[in-house]
């Protein structure tokens, strides 16, 4: 079956590629949240949607059949799985997390990149510095609280002998200071700072390039998303979430370079959803990175649309990632199509007083239901007859998108 760019077909066979961002939990939580959310945005949309789990393959995923708009659906999902990469950069000790931390911090200031990005959203500059605020604050609540607890120990015991009184306060206060330190990491998956600061020193650690682990996996994934464009599935759409956005630009843009997009085949698309690129495309040794921003910006045999939301703290909302990290060709820029999922619209008042202080759980809407749904269904997107191009063809970008140049590094030099 040949398929065009420009001619409209019903999907009746899709294959997703879905590219989580920094995440060390293993992949079947997407899978679980698929099946939750798709079930809850079904019984408000009035469709039906299975989900049905994959048992022995070499990749992690699952199938769903979808039926929809009087059409039925099979997408088969596969994960890149990078969840073990990130666990082994999330394996440092509490002095090791605060050296790191300031080197993510003298990084990001020293070359300016933190600076610019204040320019574009407050939100993920206040989420990127958060980590660095708290560890500070929490060292320096560790250390009162130490030589507190040490001044009355060396008082206790000072009466009977000076020396001993000094010796054991300070043992005292060392001690204390640990155990507040370890019992402030223990607590992190309520607070984020650990998983926070690992996220944003993974990539200030190399400025802005992947790291040599990570593209071997990212060229793997490659490799399968090659291989679904030579089977009869009427589209493979990739989908990159958070981190994930600028993983599959990279990896799109190999494929284009290599020749491996045929020009009749599948419709091949590219949902990005909460990207934060501009964290990496901003630094110094991002070359590679926004040179496949150039480079997919310009080209039509993959529609790439980008979605965000303001009312996500997390994200770059409705920042054009190729133009806002200088990566725009001077003339004859195709994407990204940047458009709002709007979820002070798309959520009801209740749904969104549940949620807008959630700001973690907001960073993840993207892929659940939305109450009072429009445009932006993940699961229409996934499971349904249309594919991405078509779905918005006719879709106007956002007006109150960005989509100026901001970032002091534009080389396309990897």
């Amino acid at each position: 079956m040949t398929k065009h760019a420009d001619s409209s077909i019903t999907v009746r066979r899709r294959r997703v590629f879905y590219i989580p961002g920094y995440d060390p939990i293993h992949p079947r939580r997407y899978r679980e949240l698929y099946r939750k959310e798709g079930a809850a945005q079904a019984g408000i949309s009035g469709y039906e949607l299975d989900l049905i789990g994959r048992q022995g393959t070499a990749t992690y995923g699952w199938q769903v059949l979808g039926r929809m708009d009087g059409y039925e659906t099979e997408a088969e999902f596969d994960v890149l799985v990078w969840s073990d990469i990130v666990r082994s950069s999330m394996e440092r000790n509490i002095p090791q997390t605060y050296l790191m931390m300031l080197r993510t911090a003298w990084t990001y200031i020293s070359t300016g990149t933190l600076r610019r990005l204040m320019w574009l959203r407050k939100g993920p500059v206040i989420a990127a510095l958060y980590p660095v605020v708290a560890l500070i604050l929490q060292f320096i609540l560790a250390v009162v609280v130490g030589l507190i607890l040490g001044g009355l120990v060396q008082w206790a015991f000072g009466g009977v002998s000076p020396l001993l009184g000094h010796l054991l306060g300070w043992v005292a206060t060392l001690g204390v200071v640990a155990a507040l330190l370890i019992w402030f990491r223990k607590i992190d998956n309520k607070l984020f700072i650990y998983y926070l600061m690992h996220d944003y020193s993974y990539s200030a650690a190399t400025k802005g390039a992947n790291p040599p682990e990570l593209e071997a996996r990212m060229a793997e994934f490659g490799d399968q998303i090659a291989r679904a464009l030579e089977t009869d599935v009427d589209e493979v759409l990739v989908i990159g979430h958070s981190s994930g956005a600028h993983i599959g630009v990279s990896i799109l843009s190999d494929l284009l370079v290599q020749g491996r997009v045929p020009a009749s085949g599948p419709q091949l698309n590219f949902l990005t959803l909460g990207q934060v690129v501009p964290m990496v495309s901003f630094l110094p040794k991002a070359g590679r990175l926004r040179r496949d921003l150039n480079r997919l910006s310009q080209q039509d045999q993959i529609a790439w649309v980008d979605v965000t939301a303001p009312g996500d703290g997390c994200a770059f909302a409705l920042c054009d990632p190729v133009t806002v990290s200088g990566a725009a060709p001077d003339k004859g820029k195709r994407w990204p199509l940047v458009f709002s999922a709007a979820f002070t619209q798309t959520l009801s008042p209740k749904r969104w007083a549940q949620l807008r202080w959630r700001f973690f759980r907001l960073h993840f809407q993207y892929l659940c239901a939305f109450d009072q749904p429009r445009d932006y269904d993940y699961f229409r997107i996934t499971a349904g007859p249309l594919t991405l191009r078509d779905r918005y063809r006719n879709r106007a970008p956002s007006k109150s998108r960005i989509d100026v140049s901001a970032s002091k590094y534009t080389s396309l030099v990897p």
